[in-house]
Parts: C-alpha cells; structure tokens; sequence
C-alpha cells in the first residue's frame, strides 16, 4: 500500500491518517473534504494535500470513506466503475447492514470490505484528531465472504490496523447492528433521554446547581449532535427500538422494585457487566 485516500477528513479520517504515520506510513496519504478541512488537515499532518474524488479513485491504493453514513452511501454510487481493479475501499460507518448491502450492488471492480473503529470523542472535526484513537480500541470488520479478509489488498490494510494499535473483531454486517444497538446506540439514547429529563427545573431549586461527577459521566454522550446519530438511527431502528424496549422493561422492574430485595441481584449483575467493560476498555479514547 503505497496511496491512501481519506473521504470525509474529520474526527476520525483525520485520526486514520495521524495513526498511519505515527505507525511508520511513510506513503502519500490525500483527502477529498471541504477546502477548510483540507487546509486544517494538512496542517496538523493528517493528509499531505487534497484532491477530488475522481483524482483519489484514479490513483489511491486504499480509500477510507469516514464521513456520515448518507454521505457514504452517496460516495460508493460514485465510486461505482472509477476505482483501480487492486484498490481496496473500506469504510467506517456507525452501521453496515446499509452501507455494505449498497457496496455489493454498486461497487463493480473493487475490493469493498466494511468496517467500523469503535472509537470517538464527543468533539467533531479533524481538529478533535488523534493519532491513538484507535489505540485499544476494537476495529470492527464486517466481510462479506471470510475469505475477502485474505486478498492482498485486505491483508495490507489490516497489518497496518493491527500497527496503528487495533483489536481486529470480525463479525457479519448483522451481527454488527445488533451489538452496537446494545453498546453504543442505547447508551446514546439513555444519556440524551436523562440529560432532556434535566432540561426544566420542576422544583424550586435548580437540581444542575447540585450536580456532581455522576450525572457529569452519565450526560456525557448527550453532547453528541444529532446531525450525526440522525443517520445512525434511521439505519439501524430496528435493532434500536429492540434495545430500547429491553431498557425499558429493566428500568420498570427497577421502577416496581425500590421497596423490595429483588433488586439486589440486578445491582450485582450489573456490577460484573461493569467491571468487565472497564477490563477492556483502554484509557485513552472514548466510544
């Protein structure tokens, strides 16, 4: 791999490119994004200059498509017939089954292999960049056939995931949206649910004047914009309204229990469930 291309230059294009250079990338790593963008990411080292889509088709080895999900799905129809027969296009969408069922109808010549670095920050931009985003962190990769993680192409990129500090997690594109509806999308929900539910005082003292670490780590995510978990949600609702309604259900017999010793169990099971996050959770970064 001698070419990268970086679609979509923010928090995490941006973090790619600063994690293959840390990682001895010594190749040309350009970016297709707005000329704001591009001036700030050459500038902080994450891409040596920009280019268009056509010019990063036509000449990049890899092409990493890191902007929102519609904006992805929009990219692969263009990508279409324009890629280089060797060239290897990844992406890092939030969900899969869409982006990688749009790839297998409209990628005609290359190599498509979804993917998804479970990392971020609640900043956006490529100023929010960080060469150890993903330092830690799981990569998921969602193959369409196994032995599509054996071609050239995919064995170069993932030798360069595992050196950028990668654990490499293989899962089909379902199996993905199922998990991340539980791991990622609920605790979204649950955070920006519980910091609305804060929005109005409903008494005659303002409960934020007396808030403390625990509702600071709780309302951490509701910082997230909604301009980026709108596409999130209408791709993967399913699987969201399922987690939710398990939610719900935990917080009713939480609700119909706070008299009773049913719940000491429930905190005990969750204590464990707790625990083991934190086991593999790195201290550095944030899903």
């Amino acid at each position: 791999m001698e070419s990268v291309a970086i679609i979509g230059v923010g928090l995490i294009g941006g973090s790619m490119g600063l994690a293959l250079r840390a990682a001895g990338f010594n190749g040309r790593i350009v970016g297709v994004s707005s000329p704001g963008t591009i001036e700030q990411a050459v500038a902080l080292g994450a891409i040596d200059a920009g280019v268009t889509l056509e010019q990063a088709a036509g000449e990049c080895d890899l092409l990493y498509l890191a902007q929102p999900i519609s904006a992805i799905l929009k990219t692969l129809d263009h990508l279409g017939t324009i890629t280089r027969k060797d060239a290897l296009i990844t992406d890092a969408g939030s969900t899969k089954v869409k982006i990688v069922g749009q790839a297998r109808r409209v990628i005609q010549q290359s190599q498509f292999l979804g993917g998804h670095p479970m990392a971020g920050k609640e900043s956006r931009g490529v100023g929010a960049a960080s060469a150890d985003l993903f330092r830690g962190r799981p990569y998921v990769l969602t193959p369409l056939e196994a032995q599509h993680l054996r071609t050239p192409a995919a064995g170069v990129f993932i030798e360069w995931l595992k050196r950028c500090g990668t654990n490499i997690v293989t899962v089909t594109p379902e199996q993905h949206d199922r998990a991340v509806a539980f791991i990622s999308h609920l605790p979204q929900m649950a955070s920006t649910a519980l910091a609305a539910c804060l929005s109005t005082p409903t008494d005659d003292v303002d409960a934020l004047e007396l808030a403390g670490p625990g509702i600071t780590d709780m309302s951490r995510l509701a910082l997230s914009s909604y301009e980026i978990w709108q596409d999130i949600l209408a791709t993967n609702s399913e699987n969201i309204e399922h987690a939710l309604s398990v939610y719900i259900d935990k917080l009713t017999e939480v609700r119909d229990n706070l008299q009773t010793l049913s719940l000491g169990p429930v905190f005990a099971s969750a204590a464990r469930v707790a625990s083991r996050i934190r086991q593999h959770s790195p201290k550095k970064g944030r899903v």
